[in-house]
């Protein structure tokens, strides 16, 4: 499947005056190994059990004694796959399913007209109407976060993702409960998560070897138990919830939203088990996709400190922190733009996994029904056929028309089509809030020899954390 690399390829970013050195990125696998060795590769990290040709080729199809998989890079695929007949491809959670001890029926793992009804009483609660109501929320998030870090603003070097998941689930929790993050039920969630995290339940053997539905799962006993306290302190806010929803007193918040919404087809509520599922996957793609996001994106200010001036110039002209302003977002262009660049280069969810729910064909090869459909992020953010200098640093890219022309159909960062993420204007409102801020306050530099490796755990993450080192800003 090897293919010649495109004109681009090598040459300097046309939206720089300078090529910029290339942000680390896993190298990938030898070209043919052999199953053993890619089964190692795979449940170490999903990323470097990749090869380089992928970086390349429009589409590549793997073989395993398990299933057939294909990796789509062709933009017509992908719209094919997401967008044009989206019903013909459901949602594969083969990938995922050492997720289910947490997630249970959860938006993110269900398909047909249970997923259906969930969307619909899911997105009304993220109308692009209702972020001003909860931006308030998410500026005292905000913040709170800005004062937090001041006790590791002295140089010496801190592993910046625990910062950013302590930020990103205070966001959530103040947007979803009205509580903040020191609230000690969502402390107790916040150190679970973290354990949860490192039991890697990501990868499940049984789905692996495409174990039938009914079959046991044998997921960890660390993965088990910390997703057993999660669901339990999340059910015991949601019980609170109830509780307050019953006696009138209840905030106007998400979670009331989502517990007072009824289905417009049935009439149904979600009831107190349904929440804990949806509150589980609201944890995990608001709290680790923007965890993941912001930490990367301040290592890449950190790396080109020229970039990072900017976008605290811009910062600083832009924001007063002593007022909200919900319209002022749409005013941090380079920073925006600096957020989407991180995207591109490290989307927090590096590949989404369909399936083929019939038989079908794609660019002349035979795709049977039940062939796991692979849509890589990773792998189209960095085409090589698509973008410009496709490993570098541009943010200059997303300020022009030209710059931004491959995001047509090379940019996934939140999915597309029916299932495309229904708080992707939150994350990217907080995202972008959350950098200027920090940016305005704060400067950020790498810290010498420590250059972190992505890998795909929930998300993307540094193999062995994001390191940084932090000062004040002069004002």
């Amino acid at each position: 499947m090897d293919q010649p690399r495109p004109e681009t390829a090598g040459a300097t970013c046309p939206f720089a005056d300078t090529a910029r050195a290339q942000p680390p990125r896993p190298a990938p696998r030898p070209a043919h190994v052999s199953l053993v060795d890619w089964l190692r590769y795979f449940r170490r990290d999903i990323l470097s059990a990749q090869p380089e040709r992928l970086y390349r080729a429009r589409m590549a199809e793997f073989r395993t004694p398990f299933f057939r998989s294909f990796l789509c890079n062709d933009p017509d695929l992908v719209d094919l796959v997401l967008s044009g007949r989206p019903e013909d491809f459901p949602k594969s959670t083969r990938l995922f399913e050492g997720l289910a001890p947490l997630l249970g029926h959860s938006i993110f793992l269900t398909n047909g007209e249970e997923w259906r009804r969930q969307r619909r009483i899911v997105d009304p609660a993220f109308e692009s109407g209702r972020l001003r109501e909860i931006f308030p929320a998410m500026w005292d998030a905000t913040r709170a976060a800005v004062d937090r870090l001041a006790a590791v603003a002295d140089g010496r070097p801190f592993d910046a993702e625990p910062h950013t998941g302590h930020f990103a689930l205070d966001v959530i929790f103040r947007a979803l409960f009205s509580i903040p993050v020191e609230d000690a039920t969502a402390q107790d969630i916040f150190t679970a998560f973290r354990e949860h995290q490192r039991s890697r339940p990501l990868v499940n053997a049984g789905s692996l070897m495409g174990l039938p539905r009914w079959a046991p799962r044998l997921h960890g006993r660390r993965t088990r138990a910390t997703a057993a306290r999660i669901r339990k302190a999340i059910r015991t806010l949601v019980d609170q919830r109830v509780a307050q929803i019953a006696a009138g007193t209840a905030p106007d918040d998400l979670a009331t939203r989502l517990m007072t919404t009824p289905d417009p087809v049935t009439g149904t509520l979600f009831s107190p088990e349904d929440m804990v599922d949806q509150v589980g996957i609201f944890v995990l793609a608001g709290h680790e996709t923007s965890a993941s996001a912001l930490a990367w994106g301040l290592w890449l200010c950190a790396r080109f400190p020229d970039w990072q001036d900017r976008v605290a110039d811009e910062a600083r002209a832009v924001i007063d922190p002593e007022t909200i302003y919900f319209s002022n977002v749409s005013k941090l262009k380079l920073t925006r733009a600096t957020f989407n660049e991180t995207m591109r280069l490290y989307p927090p969810v590096p590949m989404l996994l369909r399936e083929a729910a019939k038989d079908e064909r794609f660019r002349g090869r035979e795709v049977p029904a039940g062939s796991q459909v692979v849509i890589s992020q990773w792998h189209l953010h960095r085409h090589e056929r698509m973008w410009p200098d496709p490993h570098g640093f541009y943010p200059e890219r997303w300020l022009s028309d030209e710059g931004r022309a491959p995001a047509r159909h090379a940019f996934y960062p939140f999915s597309a089509g029916l299932r495309v993420c229904p708080g992707s204007a939150f994350a990217m409102t907080e995202g972008v809030l959350a950098l200027a801020m920090i940016l305005r306050h704060y400067r950020v530099e790498t810290v010498p020899g420590h250059d972190p490796v992505p890998v795909a755990q929930l998300t993307v993450r540094g193999r062995d954390g994001i390191r940084l080192r932090l000062t004040p800003r002069e004002t």
